[in-house]
């Protein structure tokens, strides 16, 4: 596998800091007693989640909130409780990005972008790709 140098796939920027959590209602009040100011709350239904993002500055933090315990989010609390989910990459081609990991034989859960919170083009690379830590593509909406 070749990997993909930092410069080729174009600009990028840390997009958000994702967090699973069992409650929304239990876990943002200490979000919140840290000064953090919620930006909205959004169910994504083909994720099976529902998501609270807070402002950090140049950033975000998202809470995620599984719908159902079958979804993604729902079965990583069952195996491995709370906590850090994923970190997300804000890209600005995300068709060409994917292209360009595929070629490169990075292991990808998702080969083609869906559609995410806030109508963002999301994919996810594999955590064996990236040293453990599953990481999220994302490329805003263009509304």
């Amino acid at each position: 596998m070749k990997p993909v140098s930092p410069g080729e796939c174009g600009e990028k920027r840390l997009d958000h800091i994702a967090i699973a959590v069992h409650s929304i209602a239990e876990a943002l009040p200490f979000y919140e007693g840290l000064g953090l100011k919620k930006l909205e709350v959004e169910i994504v239904e083909e994720q099976g989640v529902k998501v609270a993002k807070l402002d950090i500055g140049n950033t975000h933090i998202e809470l995620l909130e599984p719908l159902s315990p079958d979804t993604p989010v729902g079965k990583f609390l069952a195996q491995k409780g709370p906590g850090l989910h994923h970190i997300c990459i804000g890209v600005a081609d995300i068709e060409a990005d994917l292209s360009k990991l595929k070629s490169s034989g990075t292991k990808l859960i998702n080969e083609t972008f869906k559609i995410g919170a806030g109508g963002a083009k999301i994919a996810f690379v594999h955590p064996k790709a990236t040293g453990g830590v599953l990481l999220e593509l994302s490329q805003p909406s263009e509304a």
